[in-house]
């Protein structure tokens, strides 16, 4: 995404001021400033020229980045929403219920007319794709590395992946998510891990989905605390009491960061070896590349603190 990390994405409705207020002082790294599920269809006129007041006057402070969630290409509106929108100059769109990288490439190509008309450089509005939300979409997404190679121009947009399954069960008719002990019901983690993976491969930011229960701190904490232990950059929260919890999880820690410079400086020591010891063990590149991810994340958090 940007260049610093999103460990945070708060969803907020775009048709509720106080709301919109409420987010800026959140603490989230991101607000996704939504015109989709949360804004009801007679009330999204309104909408839409709130968001384009709430970014006209909002989106040249340093934070949060602010996104847009438009509504999806096959309802007909995804059209007015970033008409409507674009010229408030979000950091980018988050597109919900993308069917397949066709999608993309097609609302790539709208994004440039539109892009245009607002005096906007064209390829300029970063794209969050939810890649789940659909069975076509879940099945789709491991052709996604393979269709950025050719359509390269959609693919500079692509600045992260993230997943959800309400609307997954809906279509499947899936009545339970999880099992007794909690873990995800099996389509449910292969959409999760799907994610993960096609994000990876793609080089881009994934980001994990919801936590539902906004109560429920300590759940929010594990779950948190399992992404980002398999390799999730950030997460997706829709409650504003969600956001310390879910920056705390994303930040490397002392200890993390201890064990980093230690790699760094034996690599170093090293003097150019691919291969070296730590505290009686062996570490090797992976190793090397995870302490400089680990750096370069809290360095980040840490220019943005500041």
């Amino acid at each position: 995404m940007s260049g610093a990390p999103l460990r945070s994405l708060l969803f907020v409705p775009g048709d509720s001021e106080r709301k919109l207020a409420k987010g800026l002082a959140s603490g989230a790294d991101a607000l996704i400033v939504d015109l989709e599920d949360s804004v009801a269809p007679e009330r999204l006129g309104f909408a839409r020229g709130q968001v384009l007041e709430f970014l006209q006057t909002n989106v040249a402070s340093a934070a949060p980045e602010l996104w847009v969630r438009v509504n999806s290409l096959a309802s007909g509106r995804l059209y007015e929403d970033a008409t409507a929108v674009l010229a408030g100059r979000p950091a980018g769109l988050v597109l919900p219920k993308v069917d397949s990288y066709a999608d993309i490439e097609r609302i790539a190509l709208t994004l440039e007319a539109i892009e245009a008309g607002n005096g906007l450089p064209v390829g300029s509005t970063a794209l969050l794709v939810i890649g789940t939300e659909t069975p076509a979409g879940l099945l789709a997404l491991p052709s996604y590395p393979q269709a950025a190679a050719v359509h390269r121009a959609s693919a500079r947009r692509l600045a992260g992946l993230t997943w959800g399954m309400e609307d997954l069960s809906a279509a499947l008719g899936a009545r339970v998510r999880h099992n007794p002990d909690g873990t995800l019901r099996p389509v449910f983690e292969q959409a999760r891990t799907t994610c993960l993976l096609a994000a990876a491969a793609l080089g881009i930011a994934a980001v994990d989905g919801v936590y539902v229960d906004f109560r429920d701190a300590d759940g929010l904490r594990r779950e948190a605390e399992q992404a980002r232990g398999d390799g999730f950059g950030g997460k997706l929260a829709i409650h504003p009491g969600q956001v310390p919890v879910i920056n705390a999880v994303f930040t490397p820690s002392a200890q993390e960061l201890e064990w980093a410079r230690r790699v760094v400086a034996a690599f170093e020591a090293a003097a150019g070896a691919g291969v070296t010891a730590l505290e009686g063990q062996m570490i090797d590149r992976p190793h090397w590349l995870l302490a400089q991810r680990i750096l370069a994340t809290a360095a980040a958090v840490s220019s943005e603190a500041s």
